[in-house]
């Protein structure tokens, strides 16, 4: 499962629906664009550490980003823009789990669900 950026922040803030979800998932990935996310949001390098060795103890591994890629988030963002709000970040995570046939999970069903060949998991954190 490659899991959306949104899903870790949820972790971090200790949503138990969240780390349930992700501790169940055989196969955990990440795409390189969420992995920049968590980056830049880190608020110290203490807080990256804990980010990375968290990363490092679940055996998320990472996603790159290609050609591909690339191309079918230009496509995502000239269909679904206008409709859903899809950013170009969010493109780039639907392309990244359609190009490496992954089950994507995510809280942020509204900006994926118009994207018909991408499998969803929902995150509902506030359950």
């Amino acid at each position: 499962m490659l899991f959306d950026t949104d899903v870790l922040i949820w972790i971090q803030r200790g949503n138990e629906a969240a780390a349930k979800m992700f501790q169940s998932a055989l196969d955990r990935y990440l795409s390189v664009q969420s992995y920049m996310e968590l980056l830049q949001c880190a608020p110290s390098k203490k807080h990256l550490k804990i980010m990375k060795d968290f990363l490092r103890e679940f055996e998320v591994q990472l996603l790159p980003f290609n050609e591909n890629i690339g191309h079918r988030a230009a496509i995502y963002i000239e269909e679904y823009s206008l409709a859903s709000g899809i950013r170009a970040g969010d493109a780039i995570i639907a392309a990244t789990a359609i190009e490496f046939d992954q089950i994507l999970v995510t809280a942020n069903a509204k900006h994926f669900k118009p994207i018909a060949t991408l499998h969803l998991k929902i995150l509902h954190p506030h359950k």
